[in-house]
């Protein structure tokens, strides 16, 4: 075997696993696939067909009302009367159980909003796996950092309409592709690396129409990343209709078919 051949037996073994990881991430039996309704609280007491209790939220809380006989707790207590939860904007959703389900508790662009996952789910019982493009190394692509002078908030829409999101933009990332420069606002990420939100000319062909996510590592000296779009990942509002994604700042709009990394999942 050849140095070259190695080198794309790394690179494609190293790959599929990180696909496998993808699928093992939404085959989760309380994950991203195993919602079945989004309900949106007032403030006054509401109930829902499906879940128990009556439920209301203001600016500041959400008071949850019911009886023992409910199946309703919150860190092991059963429900029993009313409980206050405080949601933070934008942060993961406090939980309450019920049952062998979840009811998350999240707050979004003021509003808050009830989101019911089952391990019964339909969308959950149907997965077969992402879809994507076969890997290539051609899309593994070398890039440039440049920071802001200070952290900037960038605003987006999100695929439910009225929501806002609110990104740490970083600075941006420059790169070429077929002989012309292109440029991505990245935001913040994981492990001091950066997180991209992006369309393309494949977005609503074959692949999820408001955004992919591409994570990319922490720049080198200098400002050099990598931005390897095999990894193009689709977010969760590719697979359901009840998450609150954002989409993709209007300036990391690429005018190329970036035909790598997850396609739009079968049935959506």
């Amino acid at each position: 075997m050849t140095v070259t051949d190695t080198a794309t037996s790394t690179f494609v073994s190293e790959w599929n696993a990180w696909h496998a990881s993808r699928d093992t991430t939404f085959s989760e039996p309380l994950g991203w696939l195993s919602l079945t309704a989004l309900h949106w609280l007032v403030d006054t007491d509401t109930t829902f067909e499906d879940l128990p209790g009556a439920w209301r939220a203001n600016a500041d809380a959400v008071v949850v009302t019911a009886t023992a006989a409910d199946d309703l707790s919150i860190d092991g207590v059963v429900v029993d009367g009313s409980v206050t939860l405080e949601p933070a904007e934008g942060a993961p959703g406090l939980i309450v159980n019920q049952g062998a389900r979840l009811v998350e508790v999240i707050r979004r662009t003021g509003d808050v909003a009830l989101r019911i996952h089952d391990s019964s789910a339909p969308g959950l019982a149907q997965f077969r796996g992402i879809p994507t493009f076969e890997p290539q190394s051609e899309w593994v692509i070398e890039g440039s950092f440049s920071a802001y002078p200070e952290a900037r908030t960038v605003t987006t829409g999100a695929v439910v309409e009225g929501l806002e999101h609110h990104h740490d933009a970083r600075g941006v990332v420059t790169f070429e592709y077929d002989g012309q420069t292109h440029t991505l606002i990245a935001f913040a990420g994981q492990d001091n690396g950066f997180h991209i939100l992006f369309t393309d000319a494949t977005s609503g062909v074959s692949t999820y129409p408001a955004a992919r996510s591409l994570h990319v590592g922490a720049s080198a000296p200098g400002g050099a990343v990598v931005l390897d779009f095999n990894r193009a990942s689709n977010l969760p509002c590719a697979f359901t209709d009840y998450a609150t994604c954002p989409v993709a700042p209007a300036e990391n709009r690429l005018p190329f078919a970036v035909e790598s990394g997850e396609k739009t999942p079968e049935g959506r």
